[in-house]
């Protein structure tokens, strides 16, 4: 199912890290009617207020790049939050989706949905097969919520919403607070911290914390007292607040041992293979089946689907046998350990100090290496290396900070 240049595509999260980076690889493919809204102006988890959106905006195509993120400290912290906040919101949006006859719906989601002990590199098929990572447990079971709700609805329905999860993302726009922030942008900012404290350079590190001040919780707040932290803090503040992250005088003390393996994806990548889905895999290409919709109900001469049809519906067709993993992998299929990230990142600062592991912190999983044959298979592979891509990192988080 093809989209033209002018058809209208609502990009949910269109100012997150990977939102906003399939933004600009839409326009720069021709792709100029799009449609985008911050959190302020549309919340997602507010049901009416998404009903009210579709009814106004009837978009042709949906991607839902937007989600309630954060490491292993934050999952730890927000349990709660983290498996209600992402579910209303894809629920709010898919169901909306269809209900407004949507043409196409691109839903990200993560590797994280795969079991702990999951064998390596990860299959799409060894999803549901043994107990998930603790840790992020909650934000897992949202996101396979996420991507049987897409298989659902096309099985049911003939609908044609896909299902990408992307490993570990960094890139422009990443979150780089200290609070709630991914492994390597957190890892970053608290080098570069340390480095400024070494160096008593004041002027900048006021200038960091003024960009993206920290919000304490309790267990902060017991040492620090109440009210934010940004630059007009006195040091004595700033200084115990970042000691509390791990950051000291060129020094940084990081969780776990160092020792987990991890594969990281530039953004900008996974923008280009989102839209290279979005734009060119439909369904039936992922579960091998042509003319799925004639399969299913029976296409019409211009091509719709007789949603009223229900025979056949989703399994009932024993020829087609139990269909499900239809979710596809995106990555690079390359790792590293976390230890051999801090020291790409040790020397793109330019950190001349001292980077130590705390074991009594918990690793989060050992290994999280993914397939991606069905990905190429496709017609998509990665272009940015992790060393030049650390680097690009860097010298853009240097630019947030002017």
């Amino acid at each position: 199912m093809s989209l033209s240049k002018d058809s209208k595509i609502y990009v949910a999260g269109h100012r997150g890290l990977v939102g906003s980076a399939i933004w600009n690889n839409l326009k720069a493919r021709g792709y100029n009617n799009l449609v985008g809204r911050s959190h302020s102006e549309l919340d997602l988890t507010d049901q009416n207020a998404v009903k009210e959106f579709f009814d106004t905006e009837k978009p042709d195509a949906v991607v839902l790049a937007a989600a309630f993120v954060g490491g292993i400290m934050a999952n730890s912290l927000y349990r709660a939050d983290f498996i209600m906040q992402n579910m209303k919101m894809q629920c709010n949006v898919i169901s909306n989706a269809y209900s407004h006859g949507v043409k196409k719906l691109l839903f990200l989601g993560s590797t994280c949905i795969y079991p702990k002990n999951a064998p390596q590199p990860m299959r799409e098929d060894a999803l549901l097969t043994s107990p998930l990572e603790y840790t992020n447990e909650e934000y897992a079971i949202a996101k396979i919520a996420g991507l049987k709700m897409c298989e659902s609805y096309n099985l049911q329905y003939g609908t044609n919403y896909i299902a990408v999860m992307p490993t570990n993302l960094y890139g422009p726009n990443d979150n780089f607070h200290l609070e709630n922030s991914h492994v390597m942008p957190a890892m970053m900012r608290k080098i570069y911290l340390a480095k400024l404290i070494h160096d008593g350079n004041w002027t900048a590190i006021e200038n960091d914390m003024n960009k993206r001040p920290m919000n304490p919780d309790e267990k902060l707040k017991a040492i620090i007292g109440e009210g934010n932290v940004d630059g007009s803090n006195p040091h004595e503040r700033i200084l115990k607040a970042l000691e509390f992250y791990g950051i000291y005088d060129n020094k940084v003390v990081l969780w776990g041992t160092g020792k987990p393996l991890r594969e990281f994806l530039w953004s900008e990548d996974m923008a280009d293979a989102s839209v290279h889905v979005l734009l060119n895999v439909d369904f039936k290409d992922i579960i091998g089946i042509e003319k799925y919709s004639s399969v299913f109900y029976g296409a019409k001469a211009d091509g719709a689907v007789d949603r009223n049809n229900s025979e056949g519906r989703g399994g009932a067709i024993p020829s087609l046998g139990e269909i499900r993993n239809c979710h596809i992998n995106v990555g690079t299929g390359k790792e590293l350990t976390i230890r051999e990230l801090s020291e790409l990142v040790v020397k793109a600062v330019g950190f001349e100090g001292v980077v130590e592991f705390d074991s009594s912190k918990p690793d989060g999983t050992m290994r999280k290496l993914i397939d991606v044959s069905k990905l190429h298979s496709l017609g998509w592979t990665h272009k940015v290396e992790i060393d030049e891509g650390v680097n690009k990192l860097f010298e853009w988080y240097k630019q947030s900070l002017a």
